[in-house]
């Protein structure tokens, strides 16, 4: 295990003096890993897992789309407050599918070949107006290889008081509500725009530049032909920047635990089993089973669970470690005995 301290507080707009107040929390690891660890059976079974998984991608795809079709035409035909809420917080979960779509696809997990960028940009990364693969490629790319280093963008962007843990439950639950409440936009994007100046991946079959224009153009010619602007501010622009902003939040949270420069995943990404019930109100395409990602990025979200099983079989996962279900992790996050103040 390891102690995470705050980095590069006063850069954040945090005061020497606050930072020196952050806690520093030791996150217990779930993984007793090393390579060598593994048996040649089991390395063997799991690079046979490598490659893009086209029928799993594409089911996930068509199927958060038929959720957020379903979910507006019930908001729309039966024109109460109480749905358009409702369908407005099961769609932004399904944004949250295709943006962790865009993110297997920039490891080539999902489709490979000419279009395969292309098809993704229209279908998952363009609808969510801010995202590209190309661009994200870029961003998480650079996090893979310079993981907490002074050059991985995700530690520059999420350093700082409000990455800090452990956190009191009622600053952390602040953070959601200011999310939520669409507060946090503002800062989101400075935070995309400062680390897309990383422009070092070379993807091999690039989405041409023109198409992006062209959907964006063709979307508000048929919003305007079908009168359809007010539904999508309401079920589609409105949550994408309230409650997909808070599940984009809590997403990165399970990801890491950010303060330590130059930790080690295993001492600073949990690994977490979230409950039925979550699994089906919030789907992450098994991306709380972080650690393996890491160790082996060239495994499509689908195979996962089977690299889990391989490495409960070879003996290298501690149990009492696991956070089962997020409350269990809510309340490691925010248990201020845990941490040491500095």
């Amino acid at each position: 295990m390891s102690t995470l301290q705050t980095a590069t507080a006063s850069h954040h707009g945090v005061s020497d003096e606050a930072a020196a107040q952050s806690a520093s929390l030791a996150l217990p690891t779930a993984l007793r890993y090393d390579k060598r660890a593994l048996s040649k059976a089991a390395l063997d079974d799991i690079n046979a897992l490598n490659g893009a998984a086209p029928a799993a991608f594409t089911w996930q795809l068509i199927g958060s789309w038929v959720v957020i079709a379903l979910a507006w035409a019930a908001a729309i035909y039966s024109s109460s407050p109480v749905v358009y809420v409702v369908a407005a917080v099961i769609v932004a979960t399904r944004m949250n599918i295709l943006g962790l779509l865009v993110h297997d696809q920039a490891h080539l997990c999902g489709y490979r070949g000419r279009w395969g960028d292309t098809v993704v940009n229209l279908l998952a990364g363009y609808p969510l107006l801010g995202l590209t693969v190309e661009t994200y490629a870029q961003i998480h790319l650079a996090h893979h290889r310079d993981y907490f280093g002074k050059t991985d963008p995700d530690f520059a962007r999420k350093s700082g008081r409000d990455w800090t843990f452990p956190m009191p439950a009622g600053r952390l639950a602040s953070l959601l509500l200011k999310d939520l409440l669409g507060l946090s936009v503002i800062s989101l994007f400075k935070g995309k725009a400062a680390a897309i100046e990383y422009q070092e991946f070379k993807r091999p079959n690039a989405t041409p530049k023109w198409v992006r224009p062209a959907f964006l153009v063709s979307l508000a010619i048929a919003l305007t032909l079908l009168h359809a602007w007010f539904y999508f501010a309401v079920l589609w622009v409105l949550p994408l920047l309230t409650v997909m902003s808070a599940i984009v939040r809590w997403g990165a949270i399970c990801e890491h635990v950010y303060g330590k420069p130059n930790d080690t995943i295993e001492s600073s990404t949990p690994l977490i089993l979230p409950g039925p019930i979550a699994r089906v109100l919030l789907p992450n395409l098994n991306f709380t089973l972080h650690p393996y990602h890491h160790w082996h990025p060239g495994i499509p979200f689908s195979a996962l669970p089977k690299v889990h099983e391989i490495y409960q079989k070879e003996g290298l996962v501690i149990q009492e470690n696991v956070f089962n279900g997020y409350p269990s992790y809510w309340r490691f996050l925010t248990d201020m005995s845990r941490g040491k103040i500095n």
